[in-house]
C-alpha cells in the first residue's frame, strides 16, 4: 500500500466540508441514546411516550451503561450502513463529481495503490466516527450520572459495540463499485437506500440472516436479542460480500475506460 495515496486522500478530506458533516451526522446517534436513558431514569416522562416505552420494554431496557451500550450498536448496525454508505461512496465518487479522476490516472501511481489508499481511508474514517460515539456517549452517560460498569462487564460491551462496526464496515463495501460505476454520488447512494428497504423486509420475512445488509443490524440486536438467528453462515455471507465487493472494484477501477 502506498502512504502517498493515503495522504493525498486525507488531504481531500482535510479540505471538505463533508468530514465534520459526518461526524454531526454520526454523532447524533449517542445524543438520542443520551435522551433515551434520561427518559427511563425519569419513568412519568416515559410513561407518556408510548412508543419509547413499548420498546424499552421488549429490549428489558434500563439506565445504565450496558443497555446505552446496546443502543449504540444499534445504531451502527442500522444507521451505520447508512453513513459508512455515504462515506464511500463521496470517497469514490468525488472524483468524478469534481472532474478529476482523468487525472488521478495521468499521475505516476498505480491504479491499484490508489484504490487500496481509498478502502485504507474509508476504514479509518468510519472507525473513527464509531469511536467519536462512544466519546460521545461516555460525556452524556457521565452526564447523566449513570454508574462506570467494572471491566468484566466493559470489555464485553466494546467487543461487541466493534464487531458490529466491523460486520457494517464490510457490508458497505460493494456501495465503491457502485460510485465508480455510476461515475458520481447518485448511484451508490441509491443502492444505500435499496438496502436499506430490502434489509427491513427480508428481516421481517425471516430470511436477514443471510442478507448481508440486514445482519450487522440483527448482530447489534436491534430486532430482539443480539445475533437471533445467526449463523456461521451469515458471517460467510458477509465476508463473501466484502470479498466481492473489493474485487469487482479494484477489477473495475484497474481494467475500466476512464476516458469519458
Amino acid at each position: 500500500m502506498d502512504i502517498h495515496t493515503i495522504r493525498a486522500e486525507l488531504r481531500k478530506i482535510k479540505g471538505s466540508g463533508f468530514l465534520p458533516a459526518s461526524f454531526i451526522a454520526f454523532g447524533l446517534a449517542p445524543l438520542m441514546g443520551g435522551v433515551f436513558m434520561l427518559m427511563l431514569r425519569h419513568p412519568s416522562a416515559m410513561a407518556r411516550a408510548g412508543g419509547l416505552a413499548t420498546k424499552a420494554d421488549a429490549m428489558h431496557f434500563t439506565a445504565d451503561w450496558v443497555s446505552y451500550f446496546h443502543l449504540l450498536s444499534q445504531a451502527v448496525g442500522v444507521g451505520g450502513v447508512l453513513i459508512f454508505g455515504f462515506v464511500i461512496s463521496w470517497l469514490f465518487g468525488r472524483e468524478y463529481s469534481d472532474g478529476t479522476a482523468k487525472d488521478m490516472l495521468a499521475l505516476p501511481t498505480s491504479r491499484r495503490a490508489i484504490i487500496h489508499g481509498k478502502f485504507a481511508v474509508y476504514i479509518l474514517w468510519c472507525l473513527m466516527l464509531a469511536t467519536s460515539n462512544l466519546f460521545i456517549g461516555a460525556i452524556i452517560g457521565s452526564m447523566l450520572g449513570i454508574d462506570i460498569p467494572s471491566v468484566s462487564v466493559l470489555l464485553p460491551l466494546l467487543g461487541h459495540y466493534y464487531a458490529t462496526v466491523f460486520l457494517t464496515l464490510l457490508t458497505v463495501v460493494p456501495i465503491a463499485f457502485f460510485a465508480l460505476w455510476g461515475r458520481g454520488f447518485l448511484t451508490p447512494l441509491g443502492f444505500v437506500a435499496l438496502t436499506l428497504v430490502f434489509a427491513q423486509i427480508i428481516a421481517a420475512a425471516g430470511f436477514g440472516s443471510l442478507f448481508p445488509w440486514a445482519i450487522p443490524g440483527l448482530f447489534s440486536g436491534a430486532s430482539g436479542d443480539a445475533g437471533t438467528g445467526l449463523g456461521i453462515i451469515s458471517y460467510v455471507v458477509v465476508l463473501l460480500t466484502a470479498f466481492a465487493g473489493y474485487g469487482i472494484t479494484t477489477s473495475f477501477w484497474i481494467h475500466a475506460d476512464h476516458t469519458k
